[in-house]
């Protein structure tokens, strides 16, 4: 086991993957605090300073990407990343311009969230593009998930502001998205 003072701020719900992230980062040597929403996260953060964050995207209450802005501020050099099995690209540059240094797809397991840790953050590096634009149903995906994102969640006025049933939204939302 190789000594190591970093400190991991670990922000998930799920009790079963922050476990077990949290023991191999243990047996790693890092000090880690887990949190399984926002505000148990800010109140690990009155006694524990993190050098390094990993926050689940959707959370049972409320965004992680609403941690983001808040721990920028009080925690300047705090690397974060952010996980999610949501992956979209609005999401990805919401958390990048909140002040996440990189953005990862579950599953990811401990090796690729150190490497994520990288001194080469997403925000770095130049974009590539695919060679085939993103499908319609993709598109379509992701500008749900924006405004999805505007109405902070709330499924009834996301659907009243794109003009579809309530229903028919969560139906597409339960739907993982097209790769590109």
């Amino acid at each position: 086991m190789s000594q190591n003072s970093e400190k991991f701020l670990l922000v998930d719900d799920d009790i079963t993957f922050s476990t077990t992230l949290s023991r191999s980062l243990k047996r790693r040597g890092y000090i880690v605090e887990v949190a399984h929403s926002v505000d148990e996260a800010l109140q690990r953060c009155e006694v524990f300073t993190p050098d390094k964050a990993v926050i689940d995207l959707k959370l049972e209450t409320r965004s992680g990407l609403s941690l983001i802005p808040i721990l920028r501020q009080r925690f300047p050099k705090l690397r974060m990343i952010v996980l999610t099995g949501y992956s979209s690209i609005a999401t990805t540059v919401d958390a990048i311009k909140m002040g996440a240094n990189n953005y990862l797809q579950k599953p990811a397991g401990t090796r690729e969230i150190l490497a994520a840790f990288d001194d080469h953050p997403i925000q770095d590096e130049t974009p590539t593009e695919t060679l085939s634009p993103p499908s319609l149903d993709r598109i379509e995906w992701e500008h749900i998930q924006r405004v999805l994102a505007e109405n902070d969640g709330n499924i009834s006025e996301t659907a009243r502001q794109l003009g579809m049933h309530r229903r028919t939204l969560q139906r597409k939302l339960q739907k993982r998205p097209a790769k590109n």
